[in-house]
């Protein structure tokens, strides 16, 4: 038999070889090339599907038993791999110039170029035609039609090599697979009883969590006539070997005392099932049965009549009920998992059930009401969990014991505060406690032998979204946000889809959301609280690398280790300019370059421009902020040669300016441009920007002289700092009209422009559905008349899920019916800012806009007073007046208000809200947070009624606006 670490290093490189190797990836790409060269497919794809099915069968589900032929087998899915790359170059070589024929066949002169290259594309790029469409382009100059054939069959003569191996394997047939699957999966799987184990630590705080849930509203819950189930569902979810089922033993063991003494509110009966995954109906049923009787029922074969007996034995009993790892497929049945709780409606009210499971999406599907993810543990608590697991009764010289405490701690941080992990490996070490031995293990790999349950819980995710998972071994295993990460996906080629109508990030969120079920991600909050982080475990980002390969490298402070030649994705930490450019021409393969370091310059970006053409991401960011910082940097015009570059980022903060050269146009597949909170950014020709139809992400300050002509013909665009109107060909309101996905923020500046209603309504405000913060600007300069500037507010009518509204510098005579009215416009807005505009009379009651506002921010505003009657404002939780030089009283306020501040207002105003008994004093009173600053003299920029965009530093008051 195999001695574990030999087993362990197999299991480990399974992994690695298997975290790419699945069949739709590698008949997707076959499908696509041989369709573009004009092959019949369907016989291909045949032939090859069940080889590569079975290849990945072999390396998931057979990895021990194939250890004695790696040799063999590790240079043919390197070649294989390098092969399926290097297709897929080609083919992206194949769209650009496909692209690029489309943008030049277009002069930019025509108007209506927009409507006519979107009509004609038969999806964005090459990335969507992965899930759906093929090539039929002609190939373009220096694209080889024979290289992609060598290739192509060089992929088959692989997969076929492989194959030949199979008989040695002694592997199982297709028809076995899923079977096979299931079986090993609860082979990870070993059943639990109620029996806590004998040391348990870190866990009284979720478990007092818990056992508050289950006695809260005992009596709150009851049978009714149409059958509603009369218990409530609490769930536990965590990644496997965290701790769930140990979690629940306690509360069970707490609740079977409780029982035992009598005490108040105690349940009369107390139940534990293991159902695990492949479970069936009939075995719950018996267990519970058995559970609630104390009886053997392997009598009732008959699943009606189990279901008598146990709503019998259930019957009138306010019962605890623990069903341990339960597992939901997508696919299978939710009323068939539903089943295991449906005679559970006879018990009494106030009975409880308390599920574990893997994903959240299982506990959402059994229809628990309220969810908690296992919570990680400490540091100082995990290292006394191991170490008893490794010392506890054994005995040491006293003279060794603080070596093996030290040693203890080293081995301990390789374990992802995993229970499991401190169980299995403390356990080894405590069979051999000697000083020798434990430094030996010190230096291995323990994390493989603990990987058993994560690997089978990454095989049951859908077999894009392992991909994805993959790519996350390159990051952090600190905070990173959901979009972001899904952009980089995206970037990749990993987002798929069959349905030519479905957007790719919906379906990268909805990748994204089937790990945070699995908890393979968990949410966390920001530096201020903000929600939409996320970070990885521990355990999880191991199992990232493992399953990444070689494909993934990190270069860390200290490294001194050679790039393997087949390296993909490199993150670098620790950056050396005397060594870095002859890195680079070592890794022109790369696909991925991420430096995070405290120095770069411009020559680092020539050599990235001109050794890895292969590029798809290319992020660069500081870590420090520098007091001295250069003024401007230049790109150089290189740039232009990373054809496949989809994702750019620069986010640092060691220049005011950069220059992007005039060759960036040329990037026909970029997707995200980001340079984050950068001081300026100086742009190429505007025209040539429209170029870049693919972009879908621009992030910047909006600073005053962004802008790009022809805004028009980016509809992929979904982010973008600002939309400049001006009276020029190319930057008209109108420009907005067909760019629908914009999503999050959208700042218009410039509407001073903007003549007529008729031509701000084209401008299809209402239709970007996915738009939560809107800011619409007016200038000073050539104004148009008050009457004029109101029938254009009137067009700009925003869609009905916006949450933040902005407008600043609004001179009209009225406001429009979508605020004041209640046709059309926002129903749930959430915060309004009035930045230098006219005065409103009244708050309409009517109004939907007004109805859930809960942020009223009135700045530079020369109103002589606020609004009659505020008092409607019955959600309002929040009045900010900032630099309202004229207003001296207050009216009646809404009773909701929890926080005013008033900011550089009057004298007057500022002084009678601070003295006692005066009716401004009085009529602020009941607000608990109150914020009265005194007014000083500071002049306003641009005129003594407001400011425009231009004078603001809109780039950093968005944030600001929300919160």
């Amino acid at each position: 038999m195999a001695d574990p670490v030999t087993v362990a290093a197999a299991v480990g490189w399974g992994m690695k070889a298997a975290g790419w190797v699945v069949s739709p990836i590698i008949s997707n790409l076959v499908k696509e090339g041989f369709s573009y060269l004009g092959f019949d497919t369907s016989e291909k794809l045949r032939q090859l599907e069940m080889k590569v099915l079975q290849l990945e069968l072999m390396l998931g589900l057979e990895a021990v038993q194939i250890y004695p032929h790696r040799n063999r087998l590790e240079p043919l899915l390197k070649n294989l791999q390098s092969a399926f790359y290097e297709a897929e170059d080609i083919l992206d070589d194949v769209e650009y110039h496909r692209l690029e024929r489309q943008v030049q066949s277009h002069p930019s002169n025509n108007k209506r170029w927009v409507h006519k290259i979107h009509s004609s594309l038969p999806s964005f790029s090459f990335i969507k035609r992965q899930g759906s469409g093929n090539i039929t382009s002609e190939a373009p100059p220096g694209i080889s039609k024979n290289r992609l054939k060598k290739t192509l069959q060089k992929i088959e003569n692989i997969i076929n090599e492989a194959h030949n191996i199979f008989p040695l394997l002694n592997l199982p047939n297709h028809s076995n697979v899923e079977n096979r699957r299931s079986v090993d999966a609860n082979a990870h799987s070993p059943v639990t009883t109620s029996a806590p184990p004998p040391v348990v630590m870190g866990r009284d705080e979720d478990r007092d969590k818990i056992i508050s849930m289950l006695h809260e509203n005992v009596d709150g819950v009851r049978s009714t006539p149409n059958g509603s189930l009369s218990h409530s569902l609490i769930g536990i979810h965590g990644i496997p070997g965290s701790g769930k089922s140990t979690l629940a033993q306690l509360v069970c063991s707490w609740e079977k005392k409780d029982k035992q003494e009598k005490k108040d509110g105690h349940f009369d009966l107390i139940m534990w099932v293991h159902v695990s995954q492949n479970f069936s109906v009939h075995k719950i049923f018996s267990q519970m049965l058995e559970e609630a009787t104390g009886k053997n029922c392997l009598e009732y074969k008959n699943l009606n009549t189990l279901e008598q007996k146990l709503e019998e034995a259930l019957s009138g009993k306010r019962f605890f009920l623990v069903l341990d790892d339960v597992w939901y497929n997508r696919g299978e049945s939710q009323q068939e998992l539903r089943k295991i709780v449906y005679p559970l409606m006879i018990g009494k009210s106030g009975s409880k059930i308390l599920v574990t499971s893997r994903t959240a999406d299982t506990l959402s599907a059994l229809g628990a009401g309220r969810c908690i993810s296992i919570s990680d543990m400490d540091d100082n608590v995990f290292l006394k969990l191991f170490m008893h697991y490794a010392l506890e009764g054994v005995s040491v010289d006293e003279t060794n014991r603080s070596k093996f405490e030290r040693i203890g701690a080293d081995i301990a941080k390789k374990l992802g505060r995993s229970p499991l992990a401190a169980s299995l490996v403390g356990g080894q070490l405590r069979m051999t406690p000697t000083v020798e031995f434990w430094m030996n293990a010190r230096d291995r790999d323990y994390m493989n032998e603990t990987m058993g349950a994560l690997w089978w819980s990454y095989q049951q995710l859908d077999k894009q979204v392992r991909r994805c998972f993959s790519y996350c071994s390159i990051l952090p295993r600190s905070e990173f946000r959901r979009d972001e990460l899904v952009e980089l996906w995206l970037a990749q080629g990993f987002i798929r889809t069959t349905d030519t109508g479905e957007d790719l990030e919906v379906v990268g969120h909805r990748y994204f959301q089937e790990l945070v079920s699995g908890s393979f991600f968990k949410e966390h909050r920001g530096w201020f609280g903000e929600t939409g982080y996320f970070t990885v475990h521990d355990l999880l980002h191991d199992l990232a690398k493992k399953v990444g390969g070689s494909d993934y490298v990190r270069i860390k402070q200290g490294w001194t280790g050679d790039l393997p030649q087949d390296v993909r994705h490199v993150f670098i930490e620790a950056y050396d300019k005397t060594w870095m450019p002859k890195r680079i021409s070592q890794m022109e393969s790369l696909r991925t370059l991420i430096i995070a370091t405290d120095s770069t310059d411009e020559t680092v970006f020539e050599s990235i421009f001109t050794g890895m053409l292969k590029l798809r991401v290319l992020i660069v960011k500081r870590k420090l902020f520098l007091e001295k910082r250069r003024h401007l940097m230049l790109l150089p015009k290189s740039m232009g040669k990373l054809k496949h570059l989809r994702y750019f980022d620069y986010a640092s903060n060691d220049c005011n300016k950069i220059h992007l050269p005039s060759t960036i146009t040329m990037l026909y597949h970029l997707q995200v441009l980001d340079f984050g909170a950068l001081s300026r950014l100086e742009f190429p020709s505007d025209e040539d920007m429209s170029k870049l139809i693919n972009l879908r992400s621009v992030r910047a300050r909006p600073f005053y002289n962004w802008g790009i002509r022809h805004l028009g013909w980016l509809t992929s665009l979904q982010t973008v700092p600002l939309a400049r109107v001006k009276k020029e060909v190319g930057y008209e309101i109108q420009q907005l009209k067909h760019l629908n996905k914009i999503r999050g923020r959208l700042w218009i500046d410039g509407l001073e422009s903007v003549g007529s209603k008729e031509a701000a309504v084209e401008a299809n405000l209402c239709a970007k559905v996915h738009l939560k913060q809107l800011g619409l600007f007016w200038g000073y300069e050539s104004r148009n008349l008050p009457d004029v500037e109101a029938e254009v507010l009137e067009g700009l009518c925003p869609p009905v899920d916006l949450e933040t509204l902005k407008i600043n510098g609004y001179h009209g005579t009225r406001y429009p019916t979508w605020m004041v009215g209640q046709q059309n416009g926002p129903e749930d807005l959430q915060v309004l800012a009035l930045d230098g505009c006219s005065r409103m009379e009244r708050i309409p009651g009517d109004s939907k806009l007004f109805t859930h506002l809960r942020v009223l921010k009135i700045r530079f505003c020369s109103w002589g007073s606020l609004p009659d009657n505020m008092e409607r404002l019955m959600s309002l939780e929040e009045l900010h007046l900032w630099r309202c030089r004229e207003i001296t009283t207050l009216p009646t306020l809404p009773q909701s208000l929890k926080e005013i501040s008033v900011y550089q207002c009057s004298d007057v105003l500022h002084s009678s809200c601070l003295t006692i008994g005066h009716p401004n004093w009085q009529k602020i009173e009941h607000i608990p947070h109150k914020d009265i600053s005194p007014a000083k003299t500071l002049e306003v920029p641009g005129t003594d009624h407001g400011v425009s965009a231009s004078h603001l530093d809109i780039g950093t008051q968005p944030e600001e606006d929300v919160n």
